[in-house]
């Protein structure tokens, strides 16, 4: 049951989102329709509103137009907030975001609906490039993921510094325990420490939200459970939740963000220009310093690392 609920949720999650991107490229005013690009009034339920063959995809809303999928932690972090309209601002692009799970977004660039991917979700992205959907996968900067629960602590992982132990008290308590379930990259985490905790999650106990991290924050407040978040979505709605940071520091916590272009070669109607301009812009002296200082004044702490340059393999 609980298996037939989560698909449900991500599927119309996906075609929500779909329906999202193909609308604001529609409503944008745009150059004559590229051959195979349905007329305008056209009937609802043509191939404009699905995902299309590289010699189908329609023309974009304008040559400086961009459309980048990113997981929801840069979004309810305010992270994009900041990067974006510095980004317009240096090259005159027009950006058009979608926050989604890392799995979403890493499909819908399979899927050739966008044009550019920041996500955090390794081994899914190497998947995605070792089958050519990507090019050019760089990385861009690194948090960590933490393991919040109750102040109460009725699982009584306060401290641990292990989190596959913390899951393993947790699941032995059968405290509540919120899961994302939406395919993102901090759901790819989780299902990695239950793994590595020999531990199969299930029952009543265990719950998806199906929603993004703040989301998740919110249902794991209400519901007195734990969960597991990234620190800068938690650092940025801390003070609307009763949650405390539990289990911290395991190197297994490190969380990764890389940009990745679309395979031009598969979608050649790609803004590959756009996109490689947003992917410099990200590893850039300019961008990557608005990473490091980005949440330092307002939460005493940055909330993102800049890594561009740095050998992958020496992140902490």
């Amino acid at each position: 049951m609980n298996h037939d609920r989560r698909t449900r949720r991500l599927v119309s999650a996906s075609l929500a989102v779909l329906a999202l991107v193909v609308g604001a490229c529609a409503s944008a005013s745009s150059p004559a329709p590229a051959p195979g690009t349905p007329a305008p009034n056209a009937a609802p339920g043509t191939p404009a509103a699905t995902a299309a063959p590289s010699s189908e995809r329609p023309t974009q809303a304008g040559a400086r137009d961009l459309i980048l999928a990113t997981t929801t932690s840069t979004q309810d972090s305010g992270l994009l907030d900041v990067l974006v309209p510095d980004f317009e601002a240096r090259t005159g692009s027009v950006v058009k975001t979608v926050g989604v799970g890392s799995g979403q977004a890493l499909q819908m660039g399979q899927d050739g609906n966008v044009d550019v991917l920041l996500v955090h979700s390794p081994a899914a992205e190497m998947t995605f490039m070792e089958n050519g959907h990507g090019v050019d996968r760089r990385l861009v900067m690194h948090n960590d993921f933490i393991i919040v629960g109750p102040k109460d602590d009725p699982a009584g992982i306060r401290g641990l510094t292990s989190a596959a132990d913390a899951l393993g008290k947790i699941a032995a308590a059968r405290a509540t325990f919120v899961s994302r379930g939406d395919r993102s990259g901090t759901e790819a985490k989780e299902l990695g420490l239950w793994k590595a905790a020999g531990i199969a999650p299930e029952g009543a106990w265990y719950l998806q939200s199906g929603q993004g991290m703040a989301a998740t924050l919110t249902i794991s407040a209400e519901k007195g459970g734990y969960t597991l978040s990234d620190r800068a979505t938690y650092l940025a709605t801390r003070d609307q939740r009763a949650l405390d940071v539990l289990v911290e520091g395991d190197p297994a916590l490190l969380n990764v963000y890389h940009v990745i272009r679309v395979n031009p070669g598969r979608w050649p109607k790609a803004n590959t220009a756009g996109a490689t301009a947003f992917a410099d812009y990200l590893v850039s002296a300019e961008g990557q310093a608005l990473i490091g200082r980005f949440g330092a004044e307002k939460y005493g702490q940055p909330l993102f690392v800049p890594d561009a340059g740095k050998d992958e393999n020496a992140l902490p």
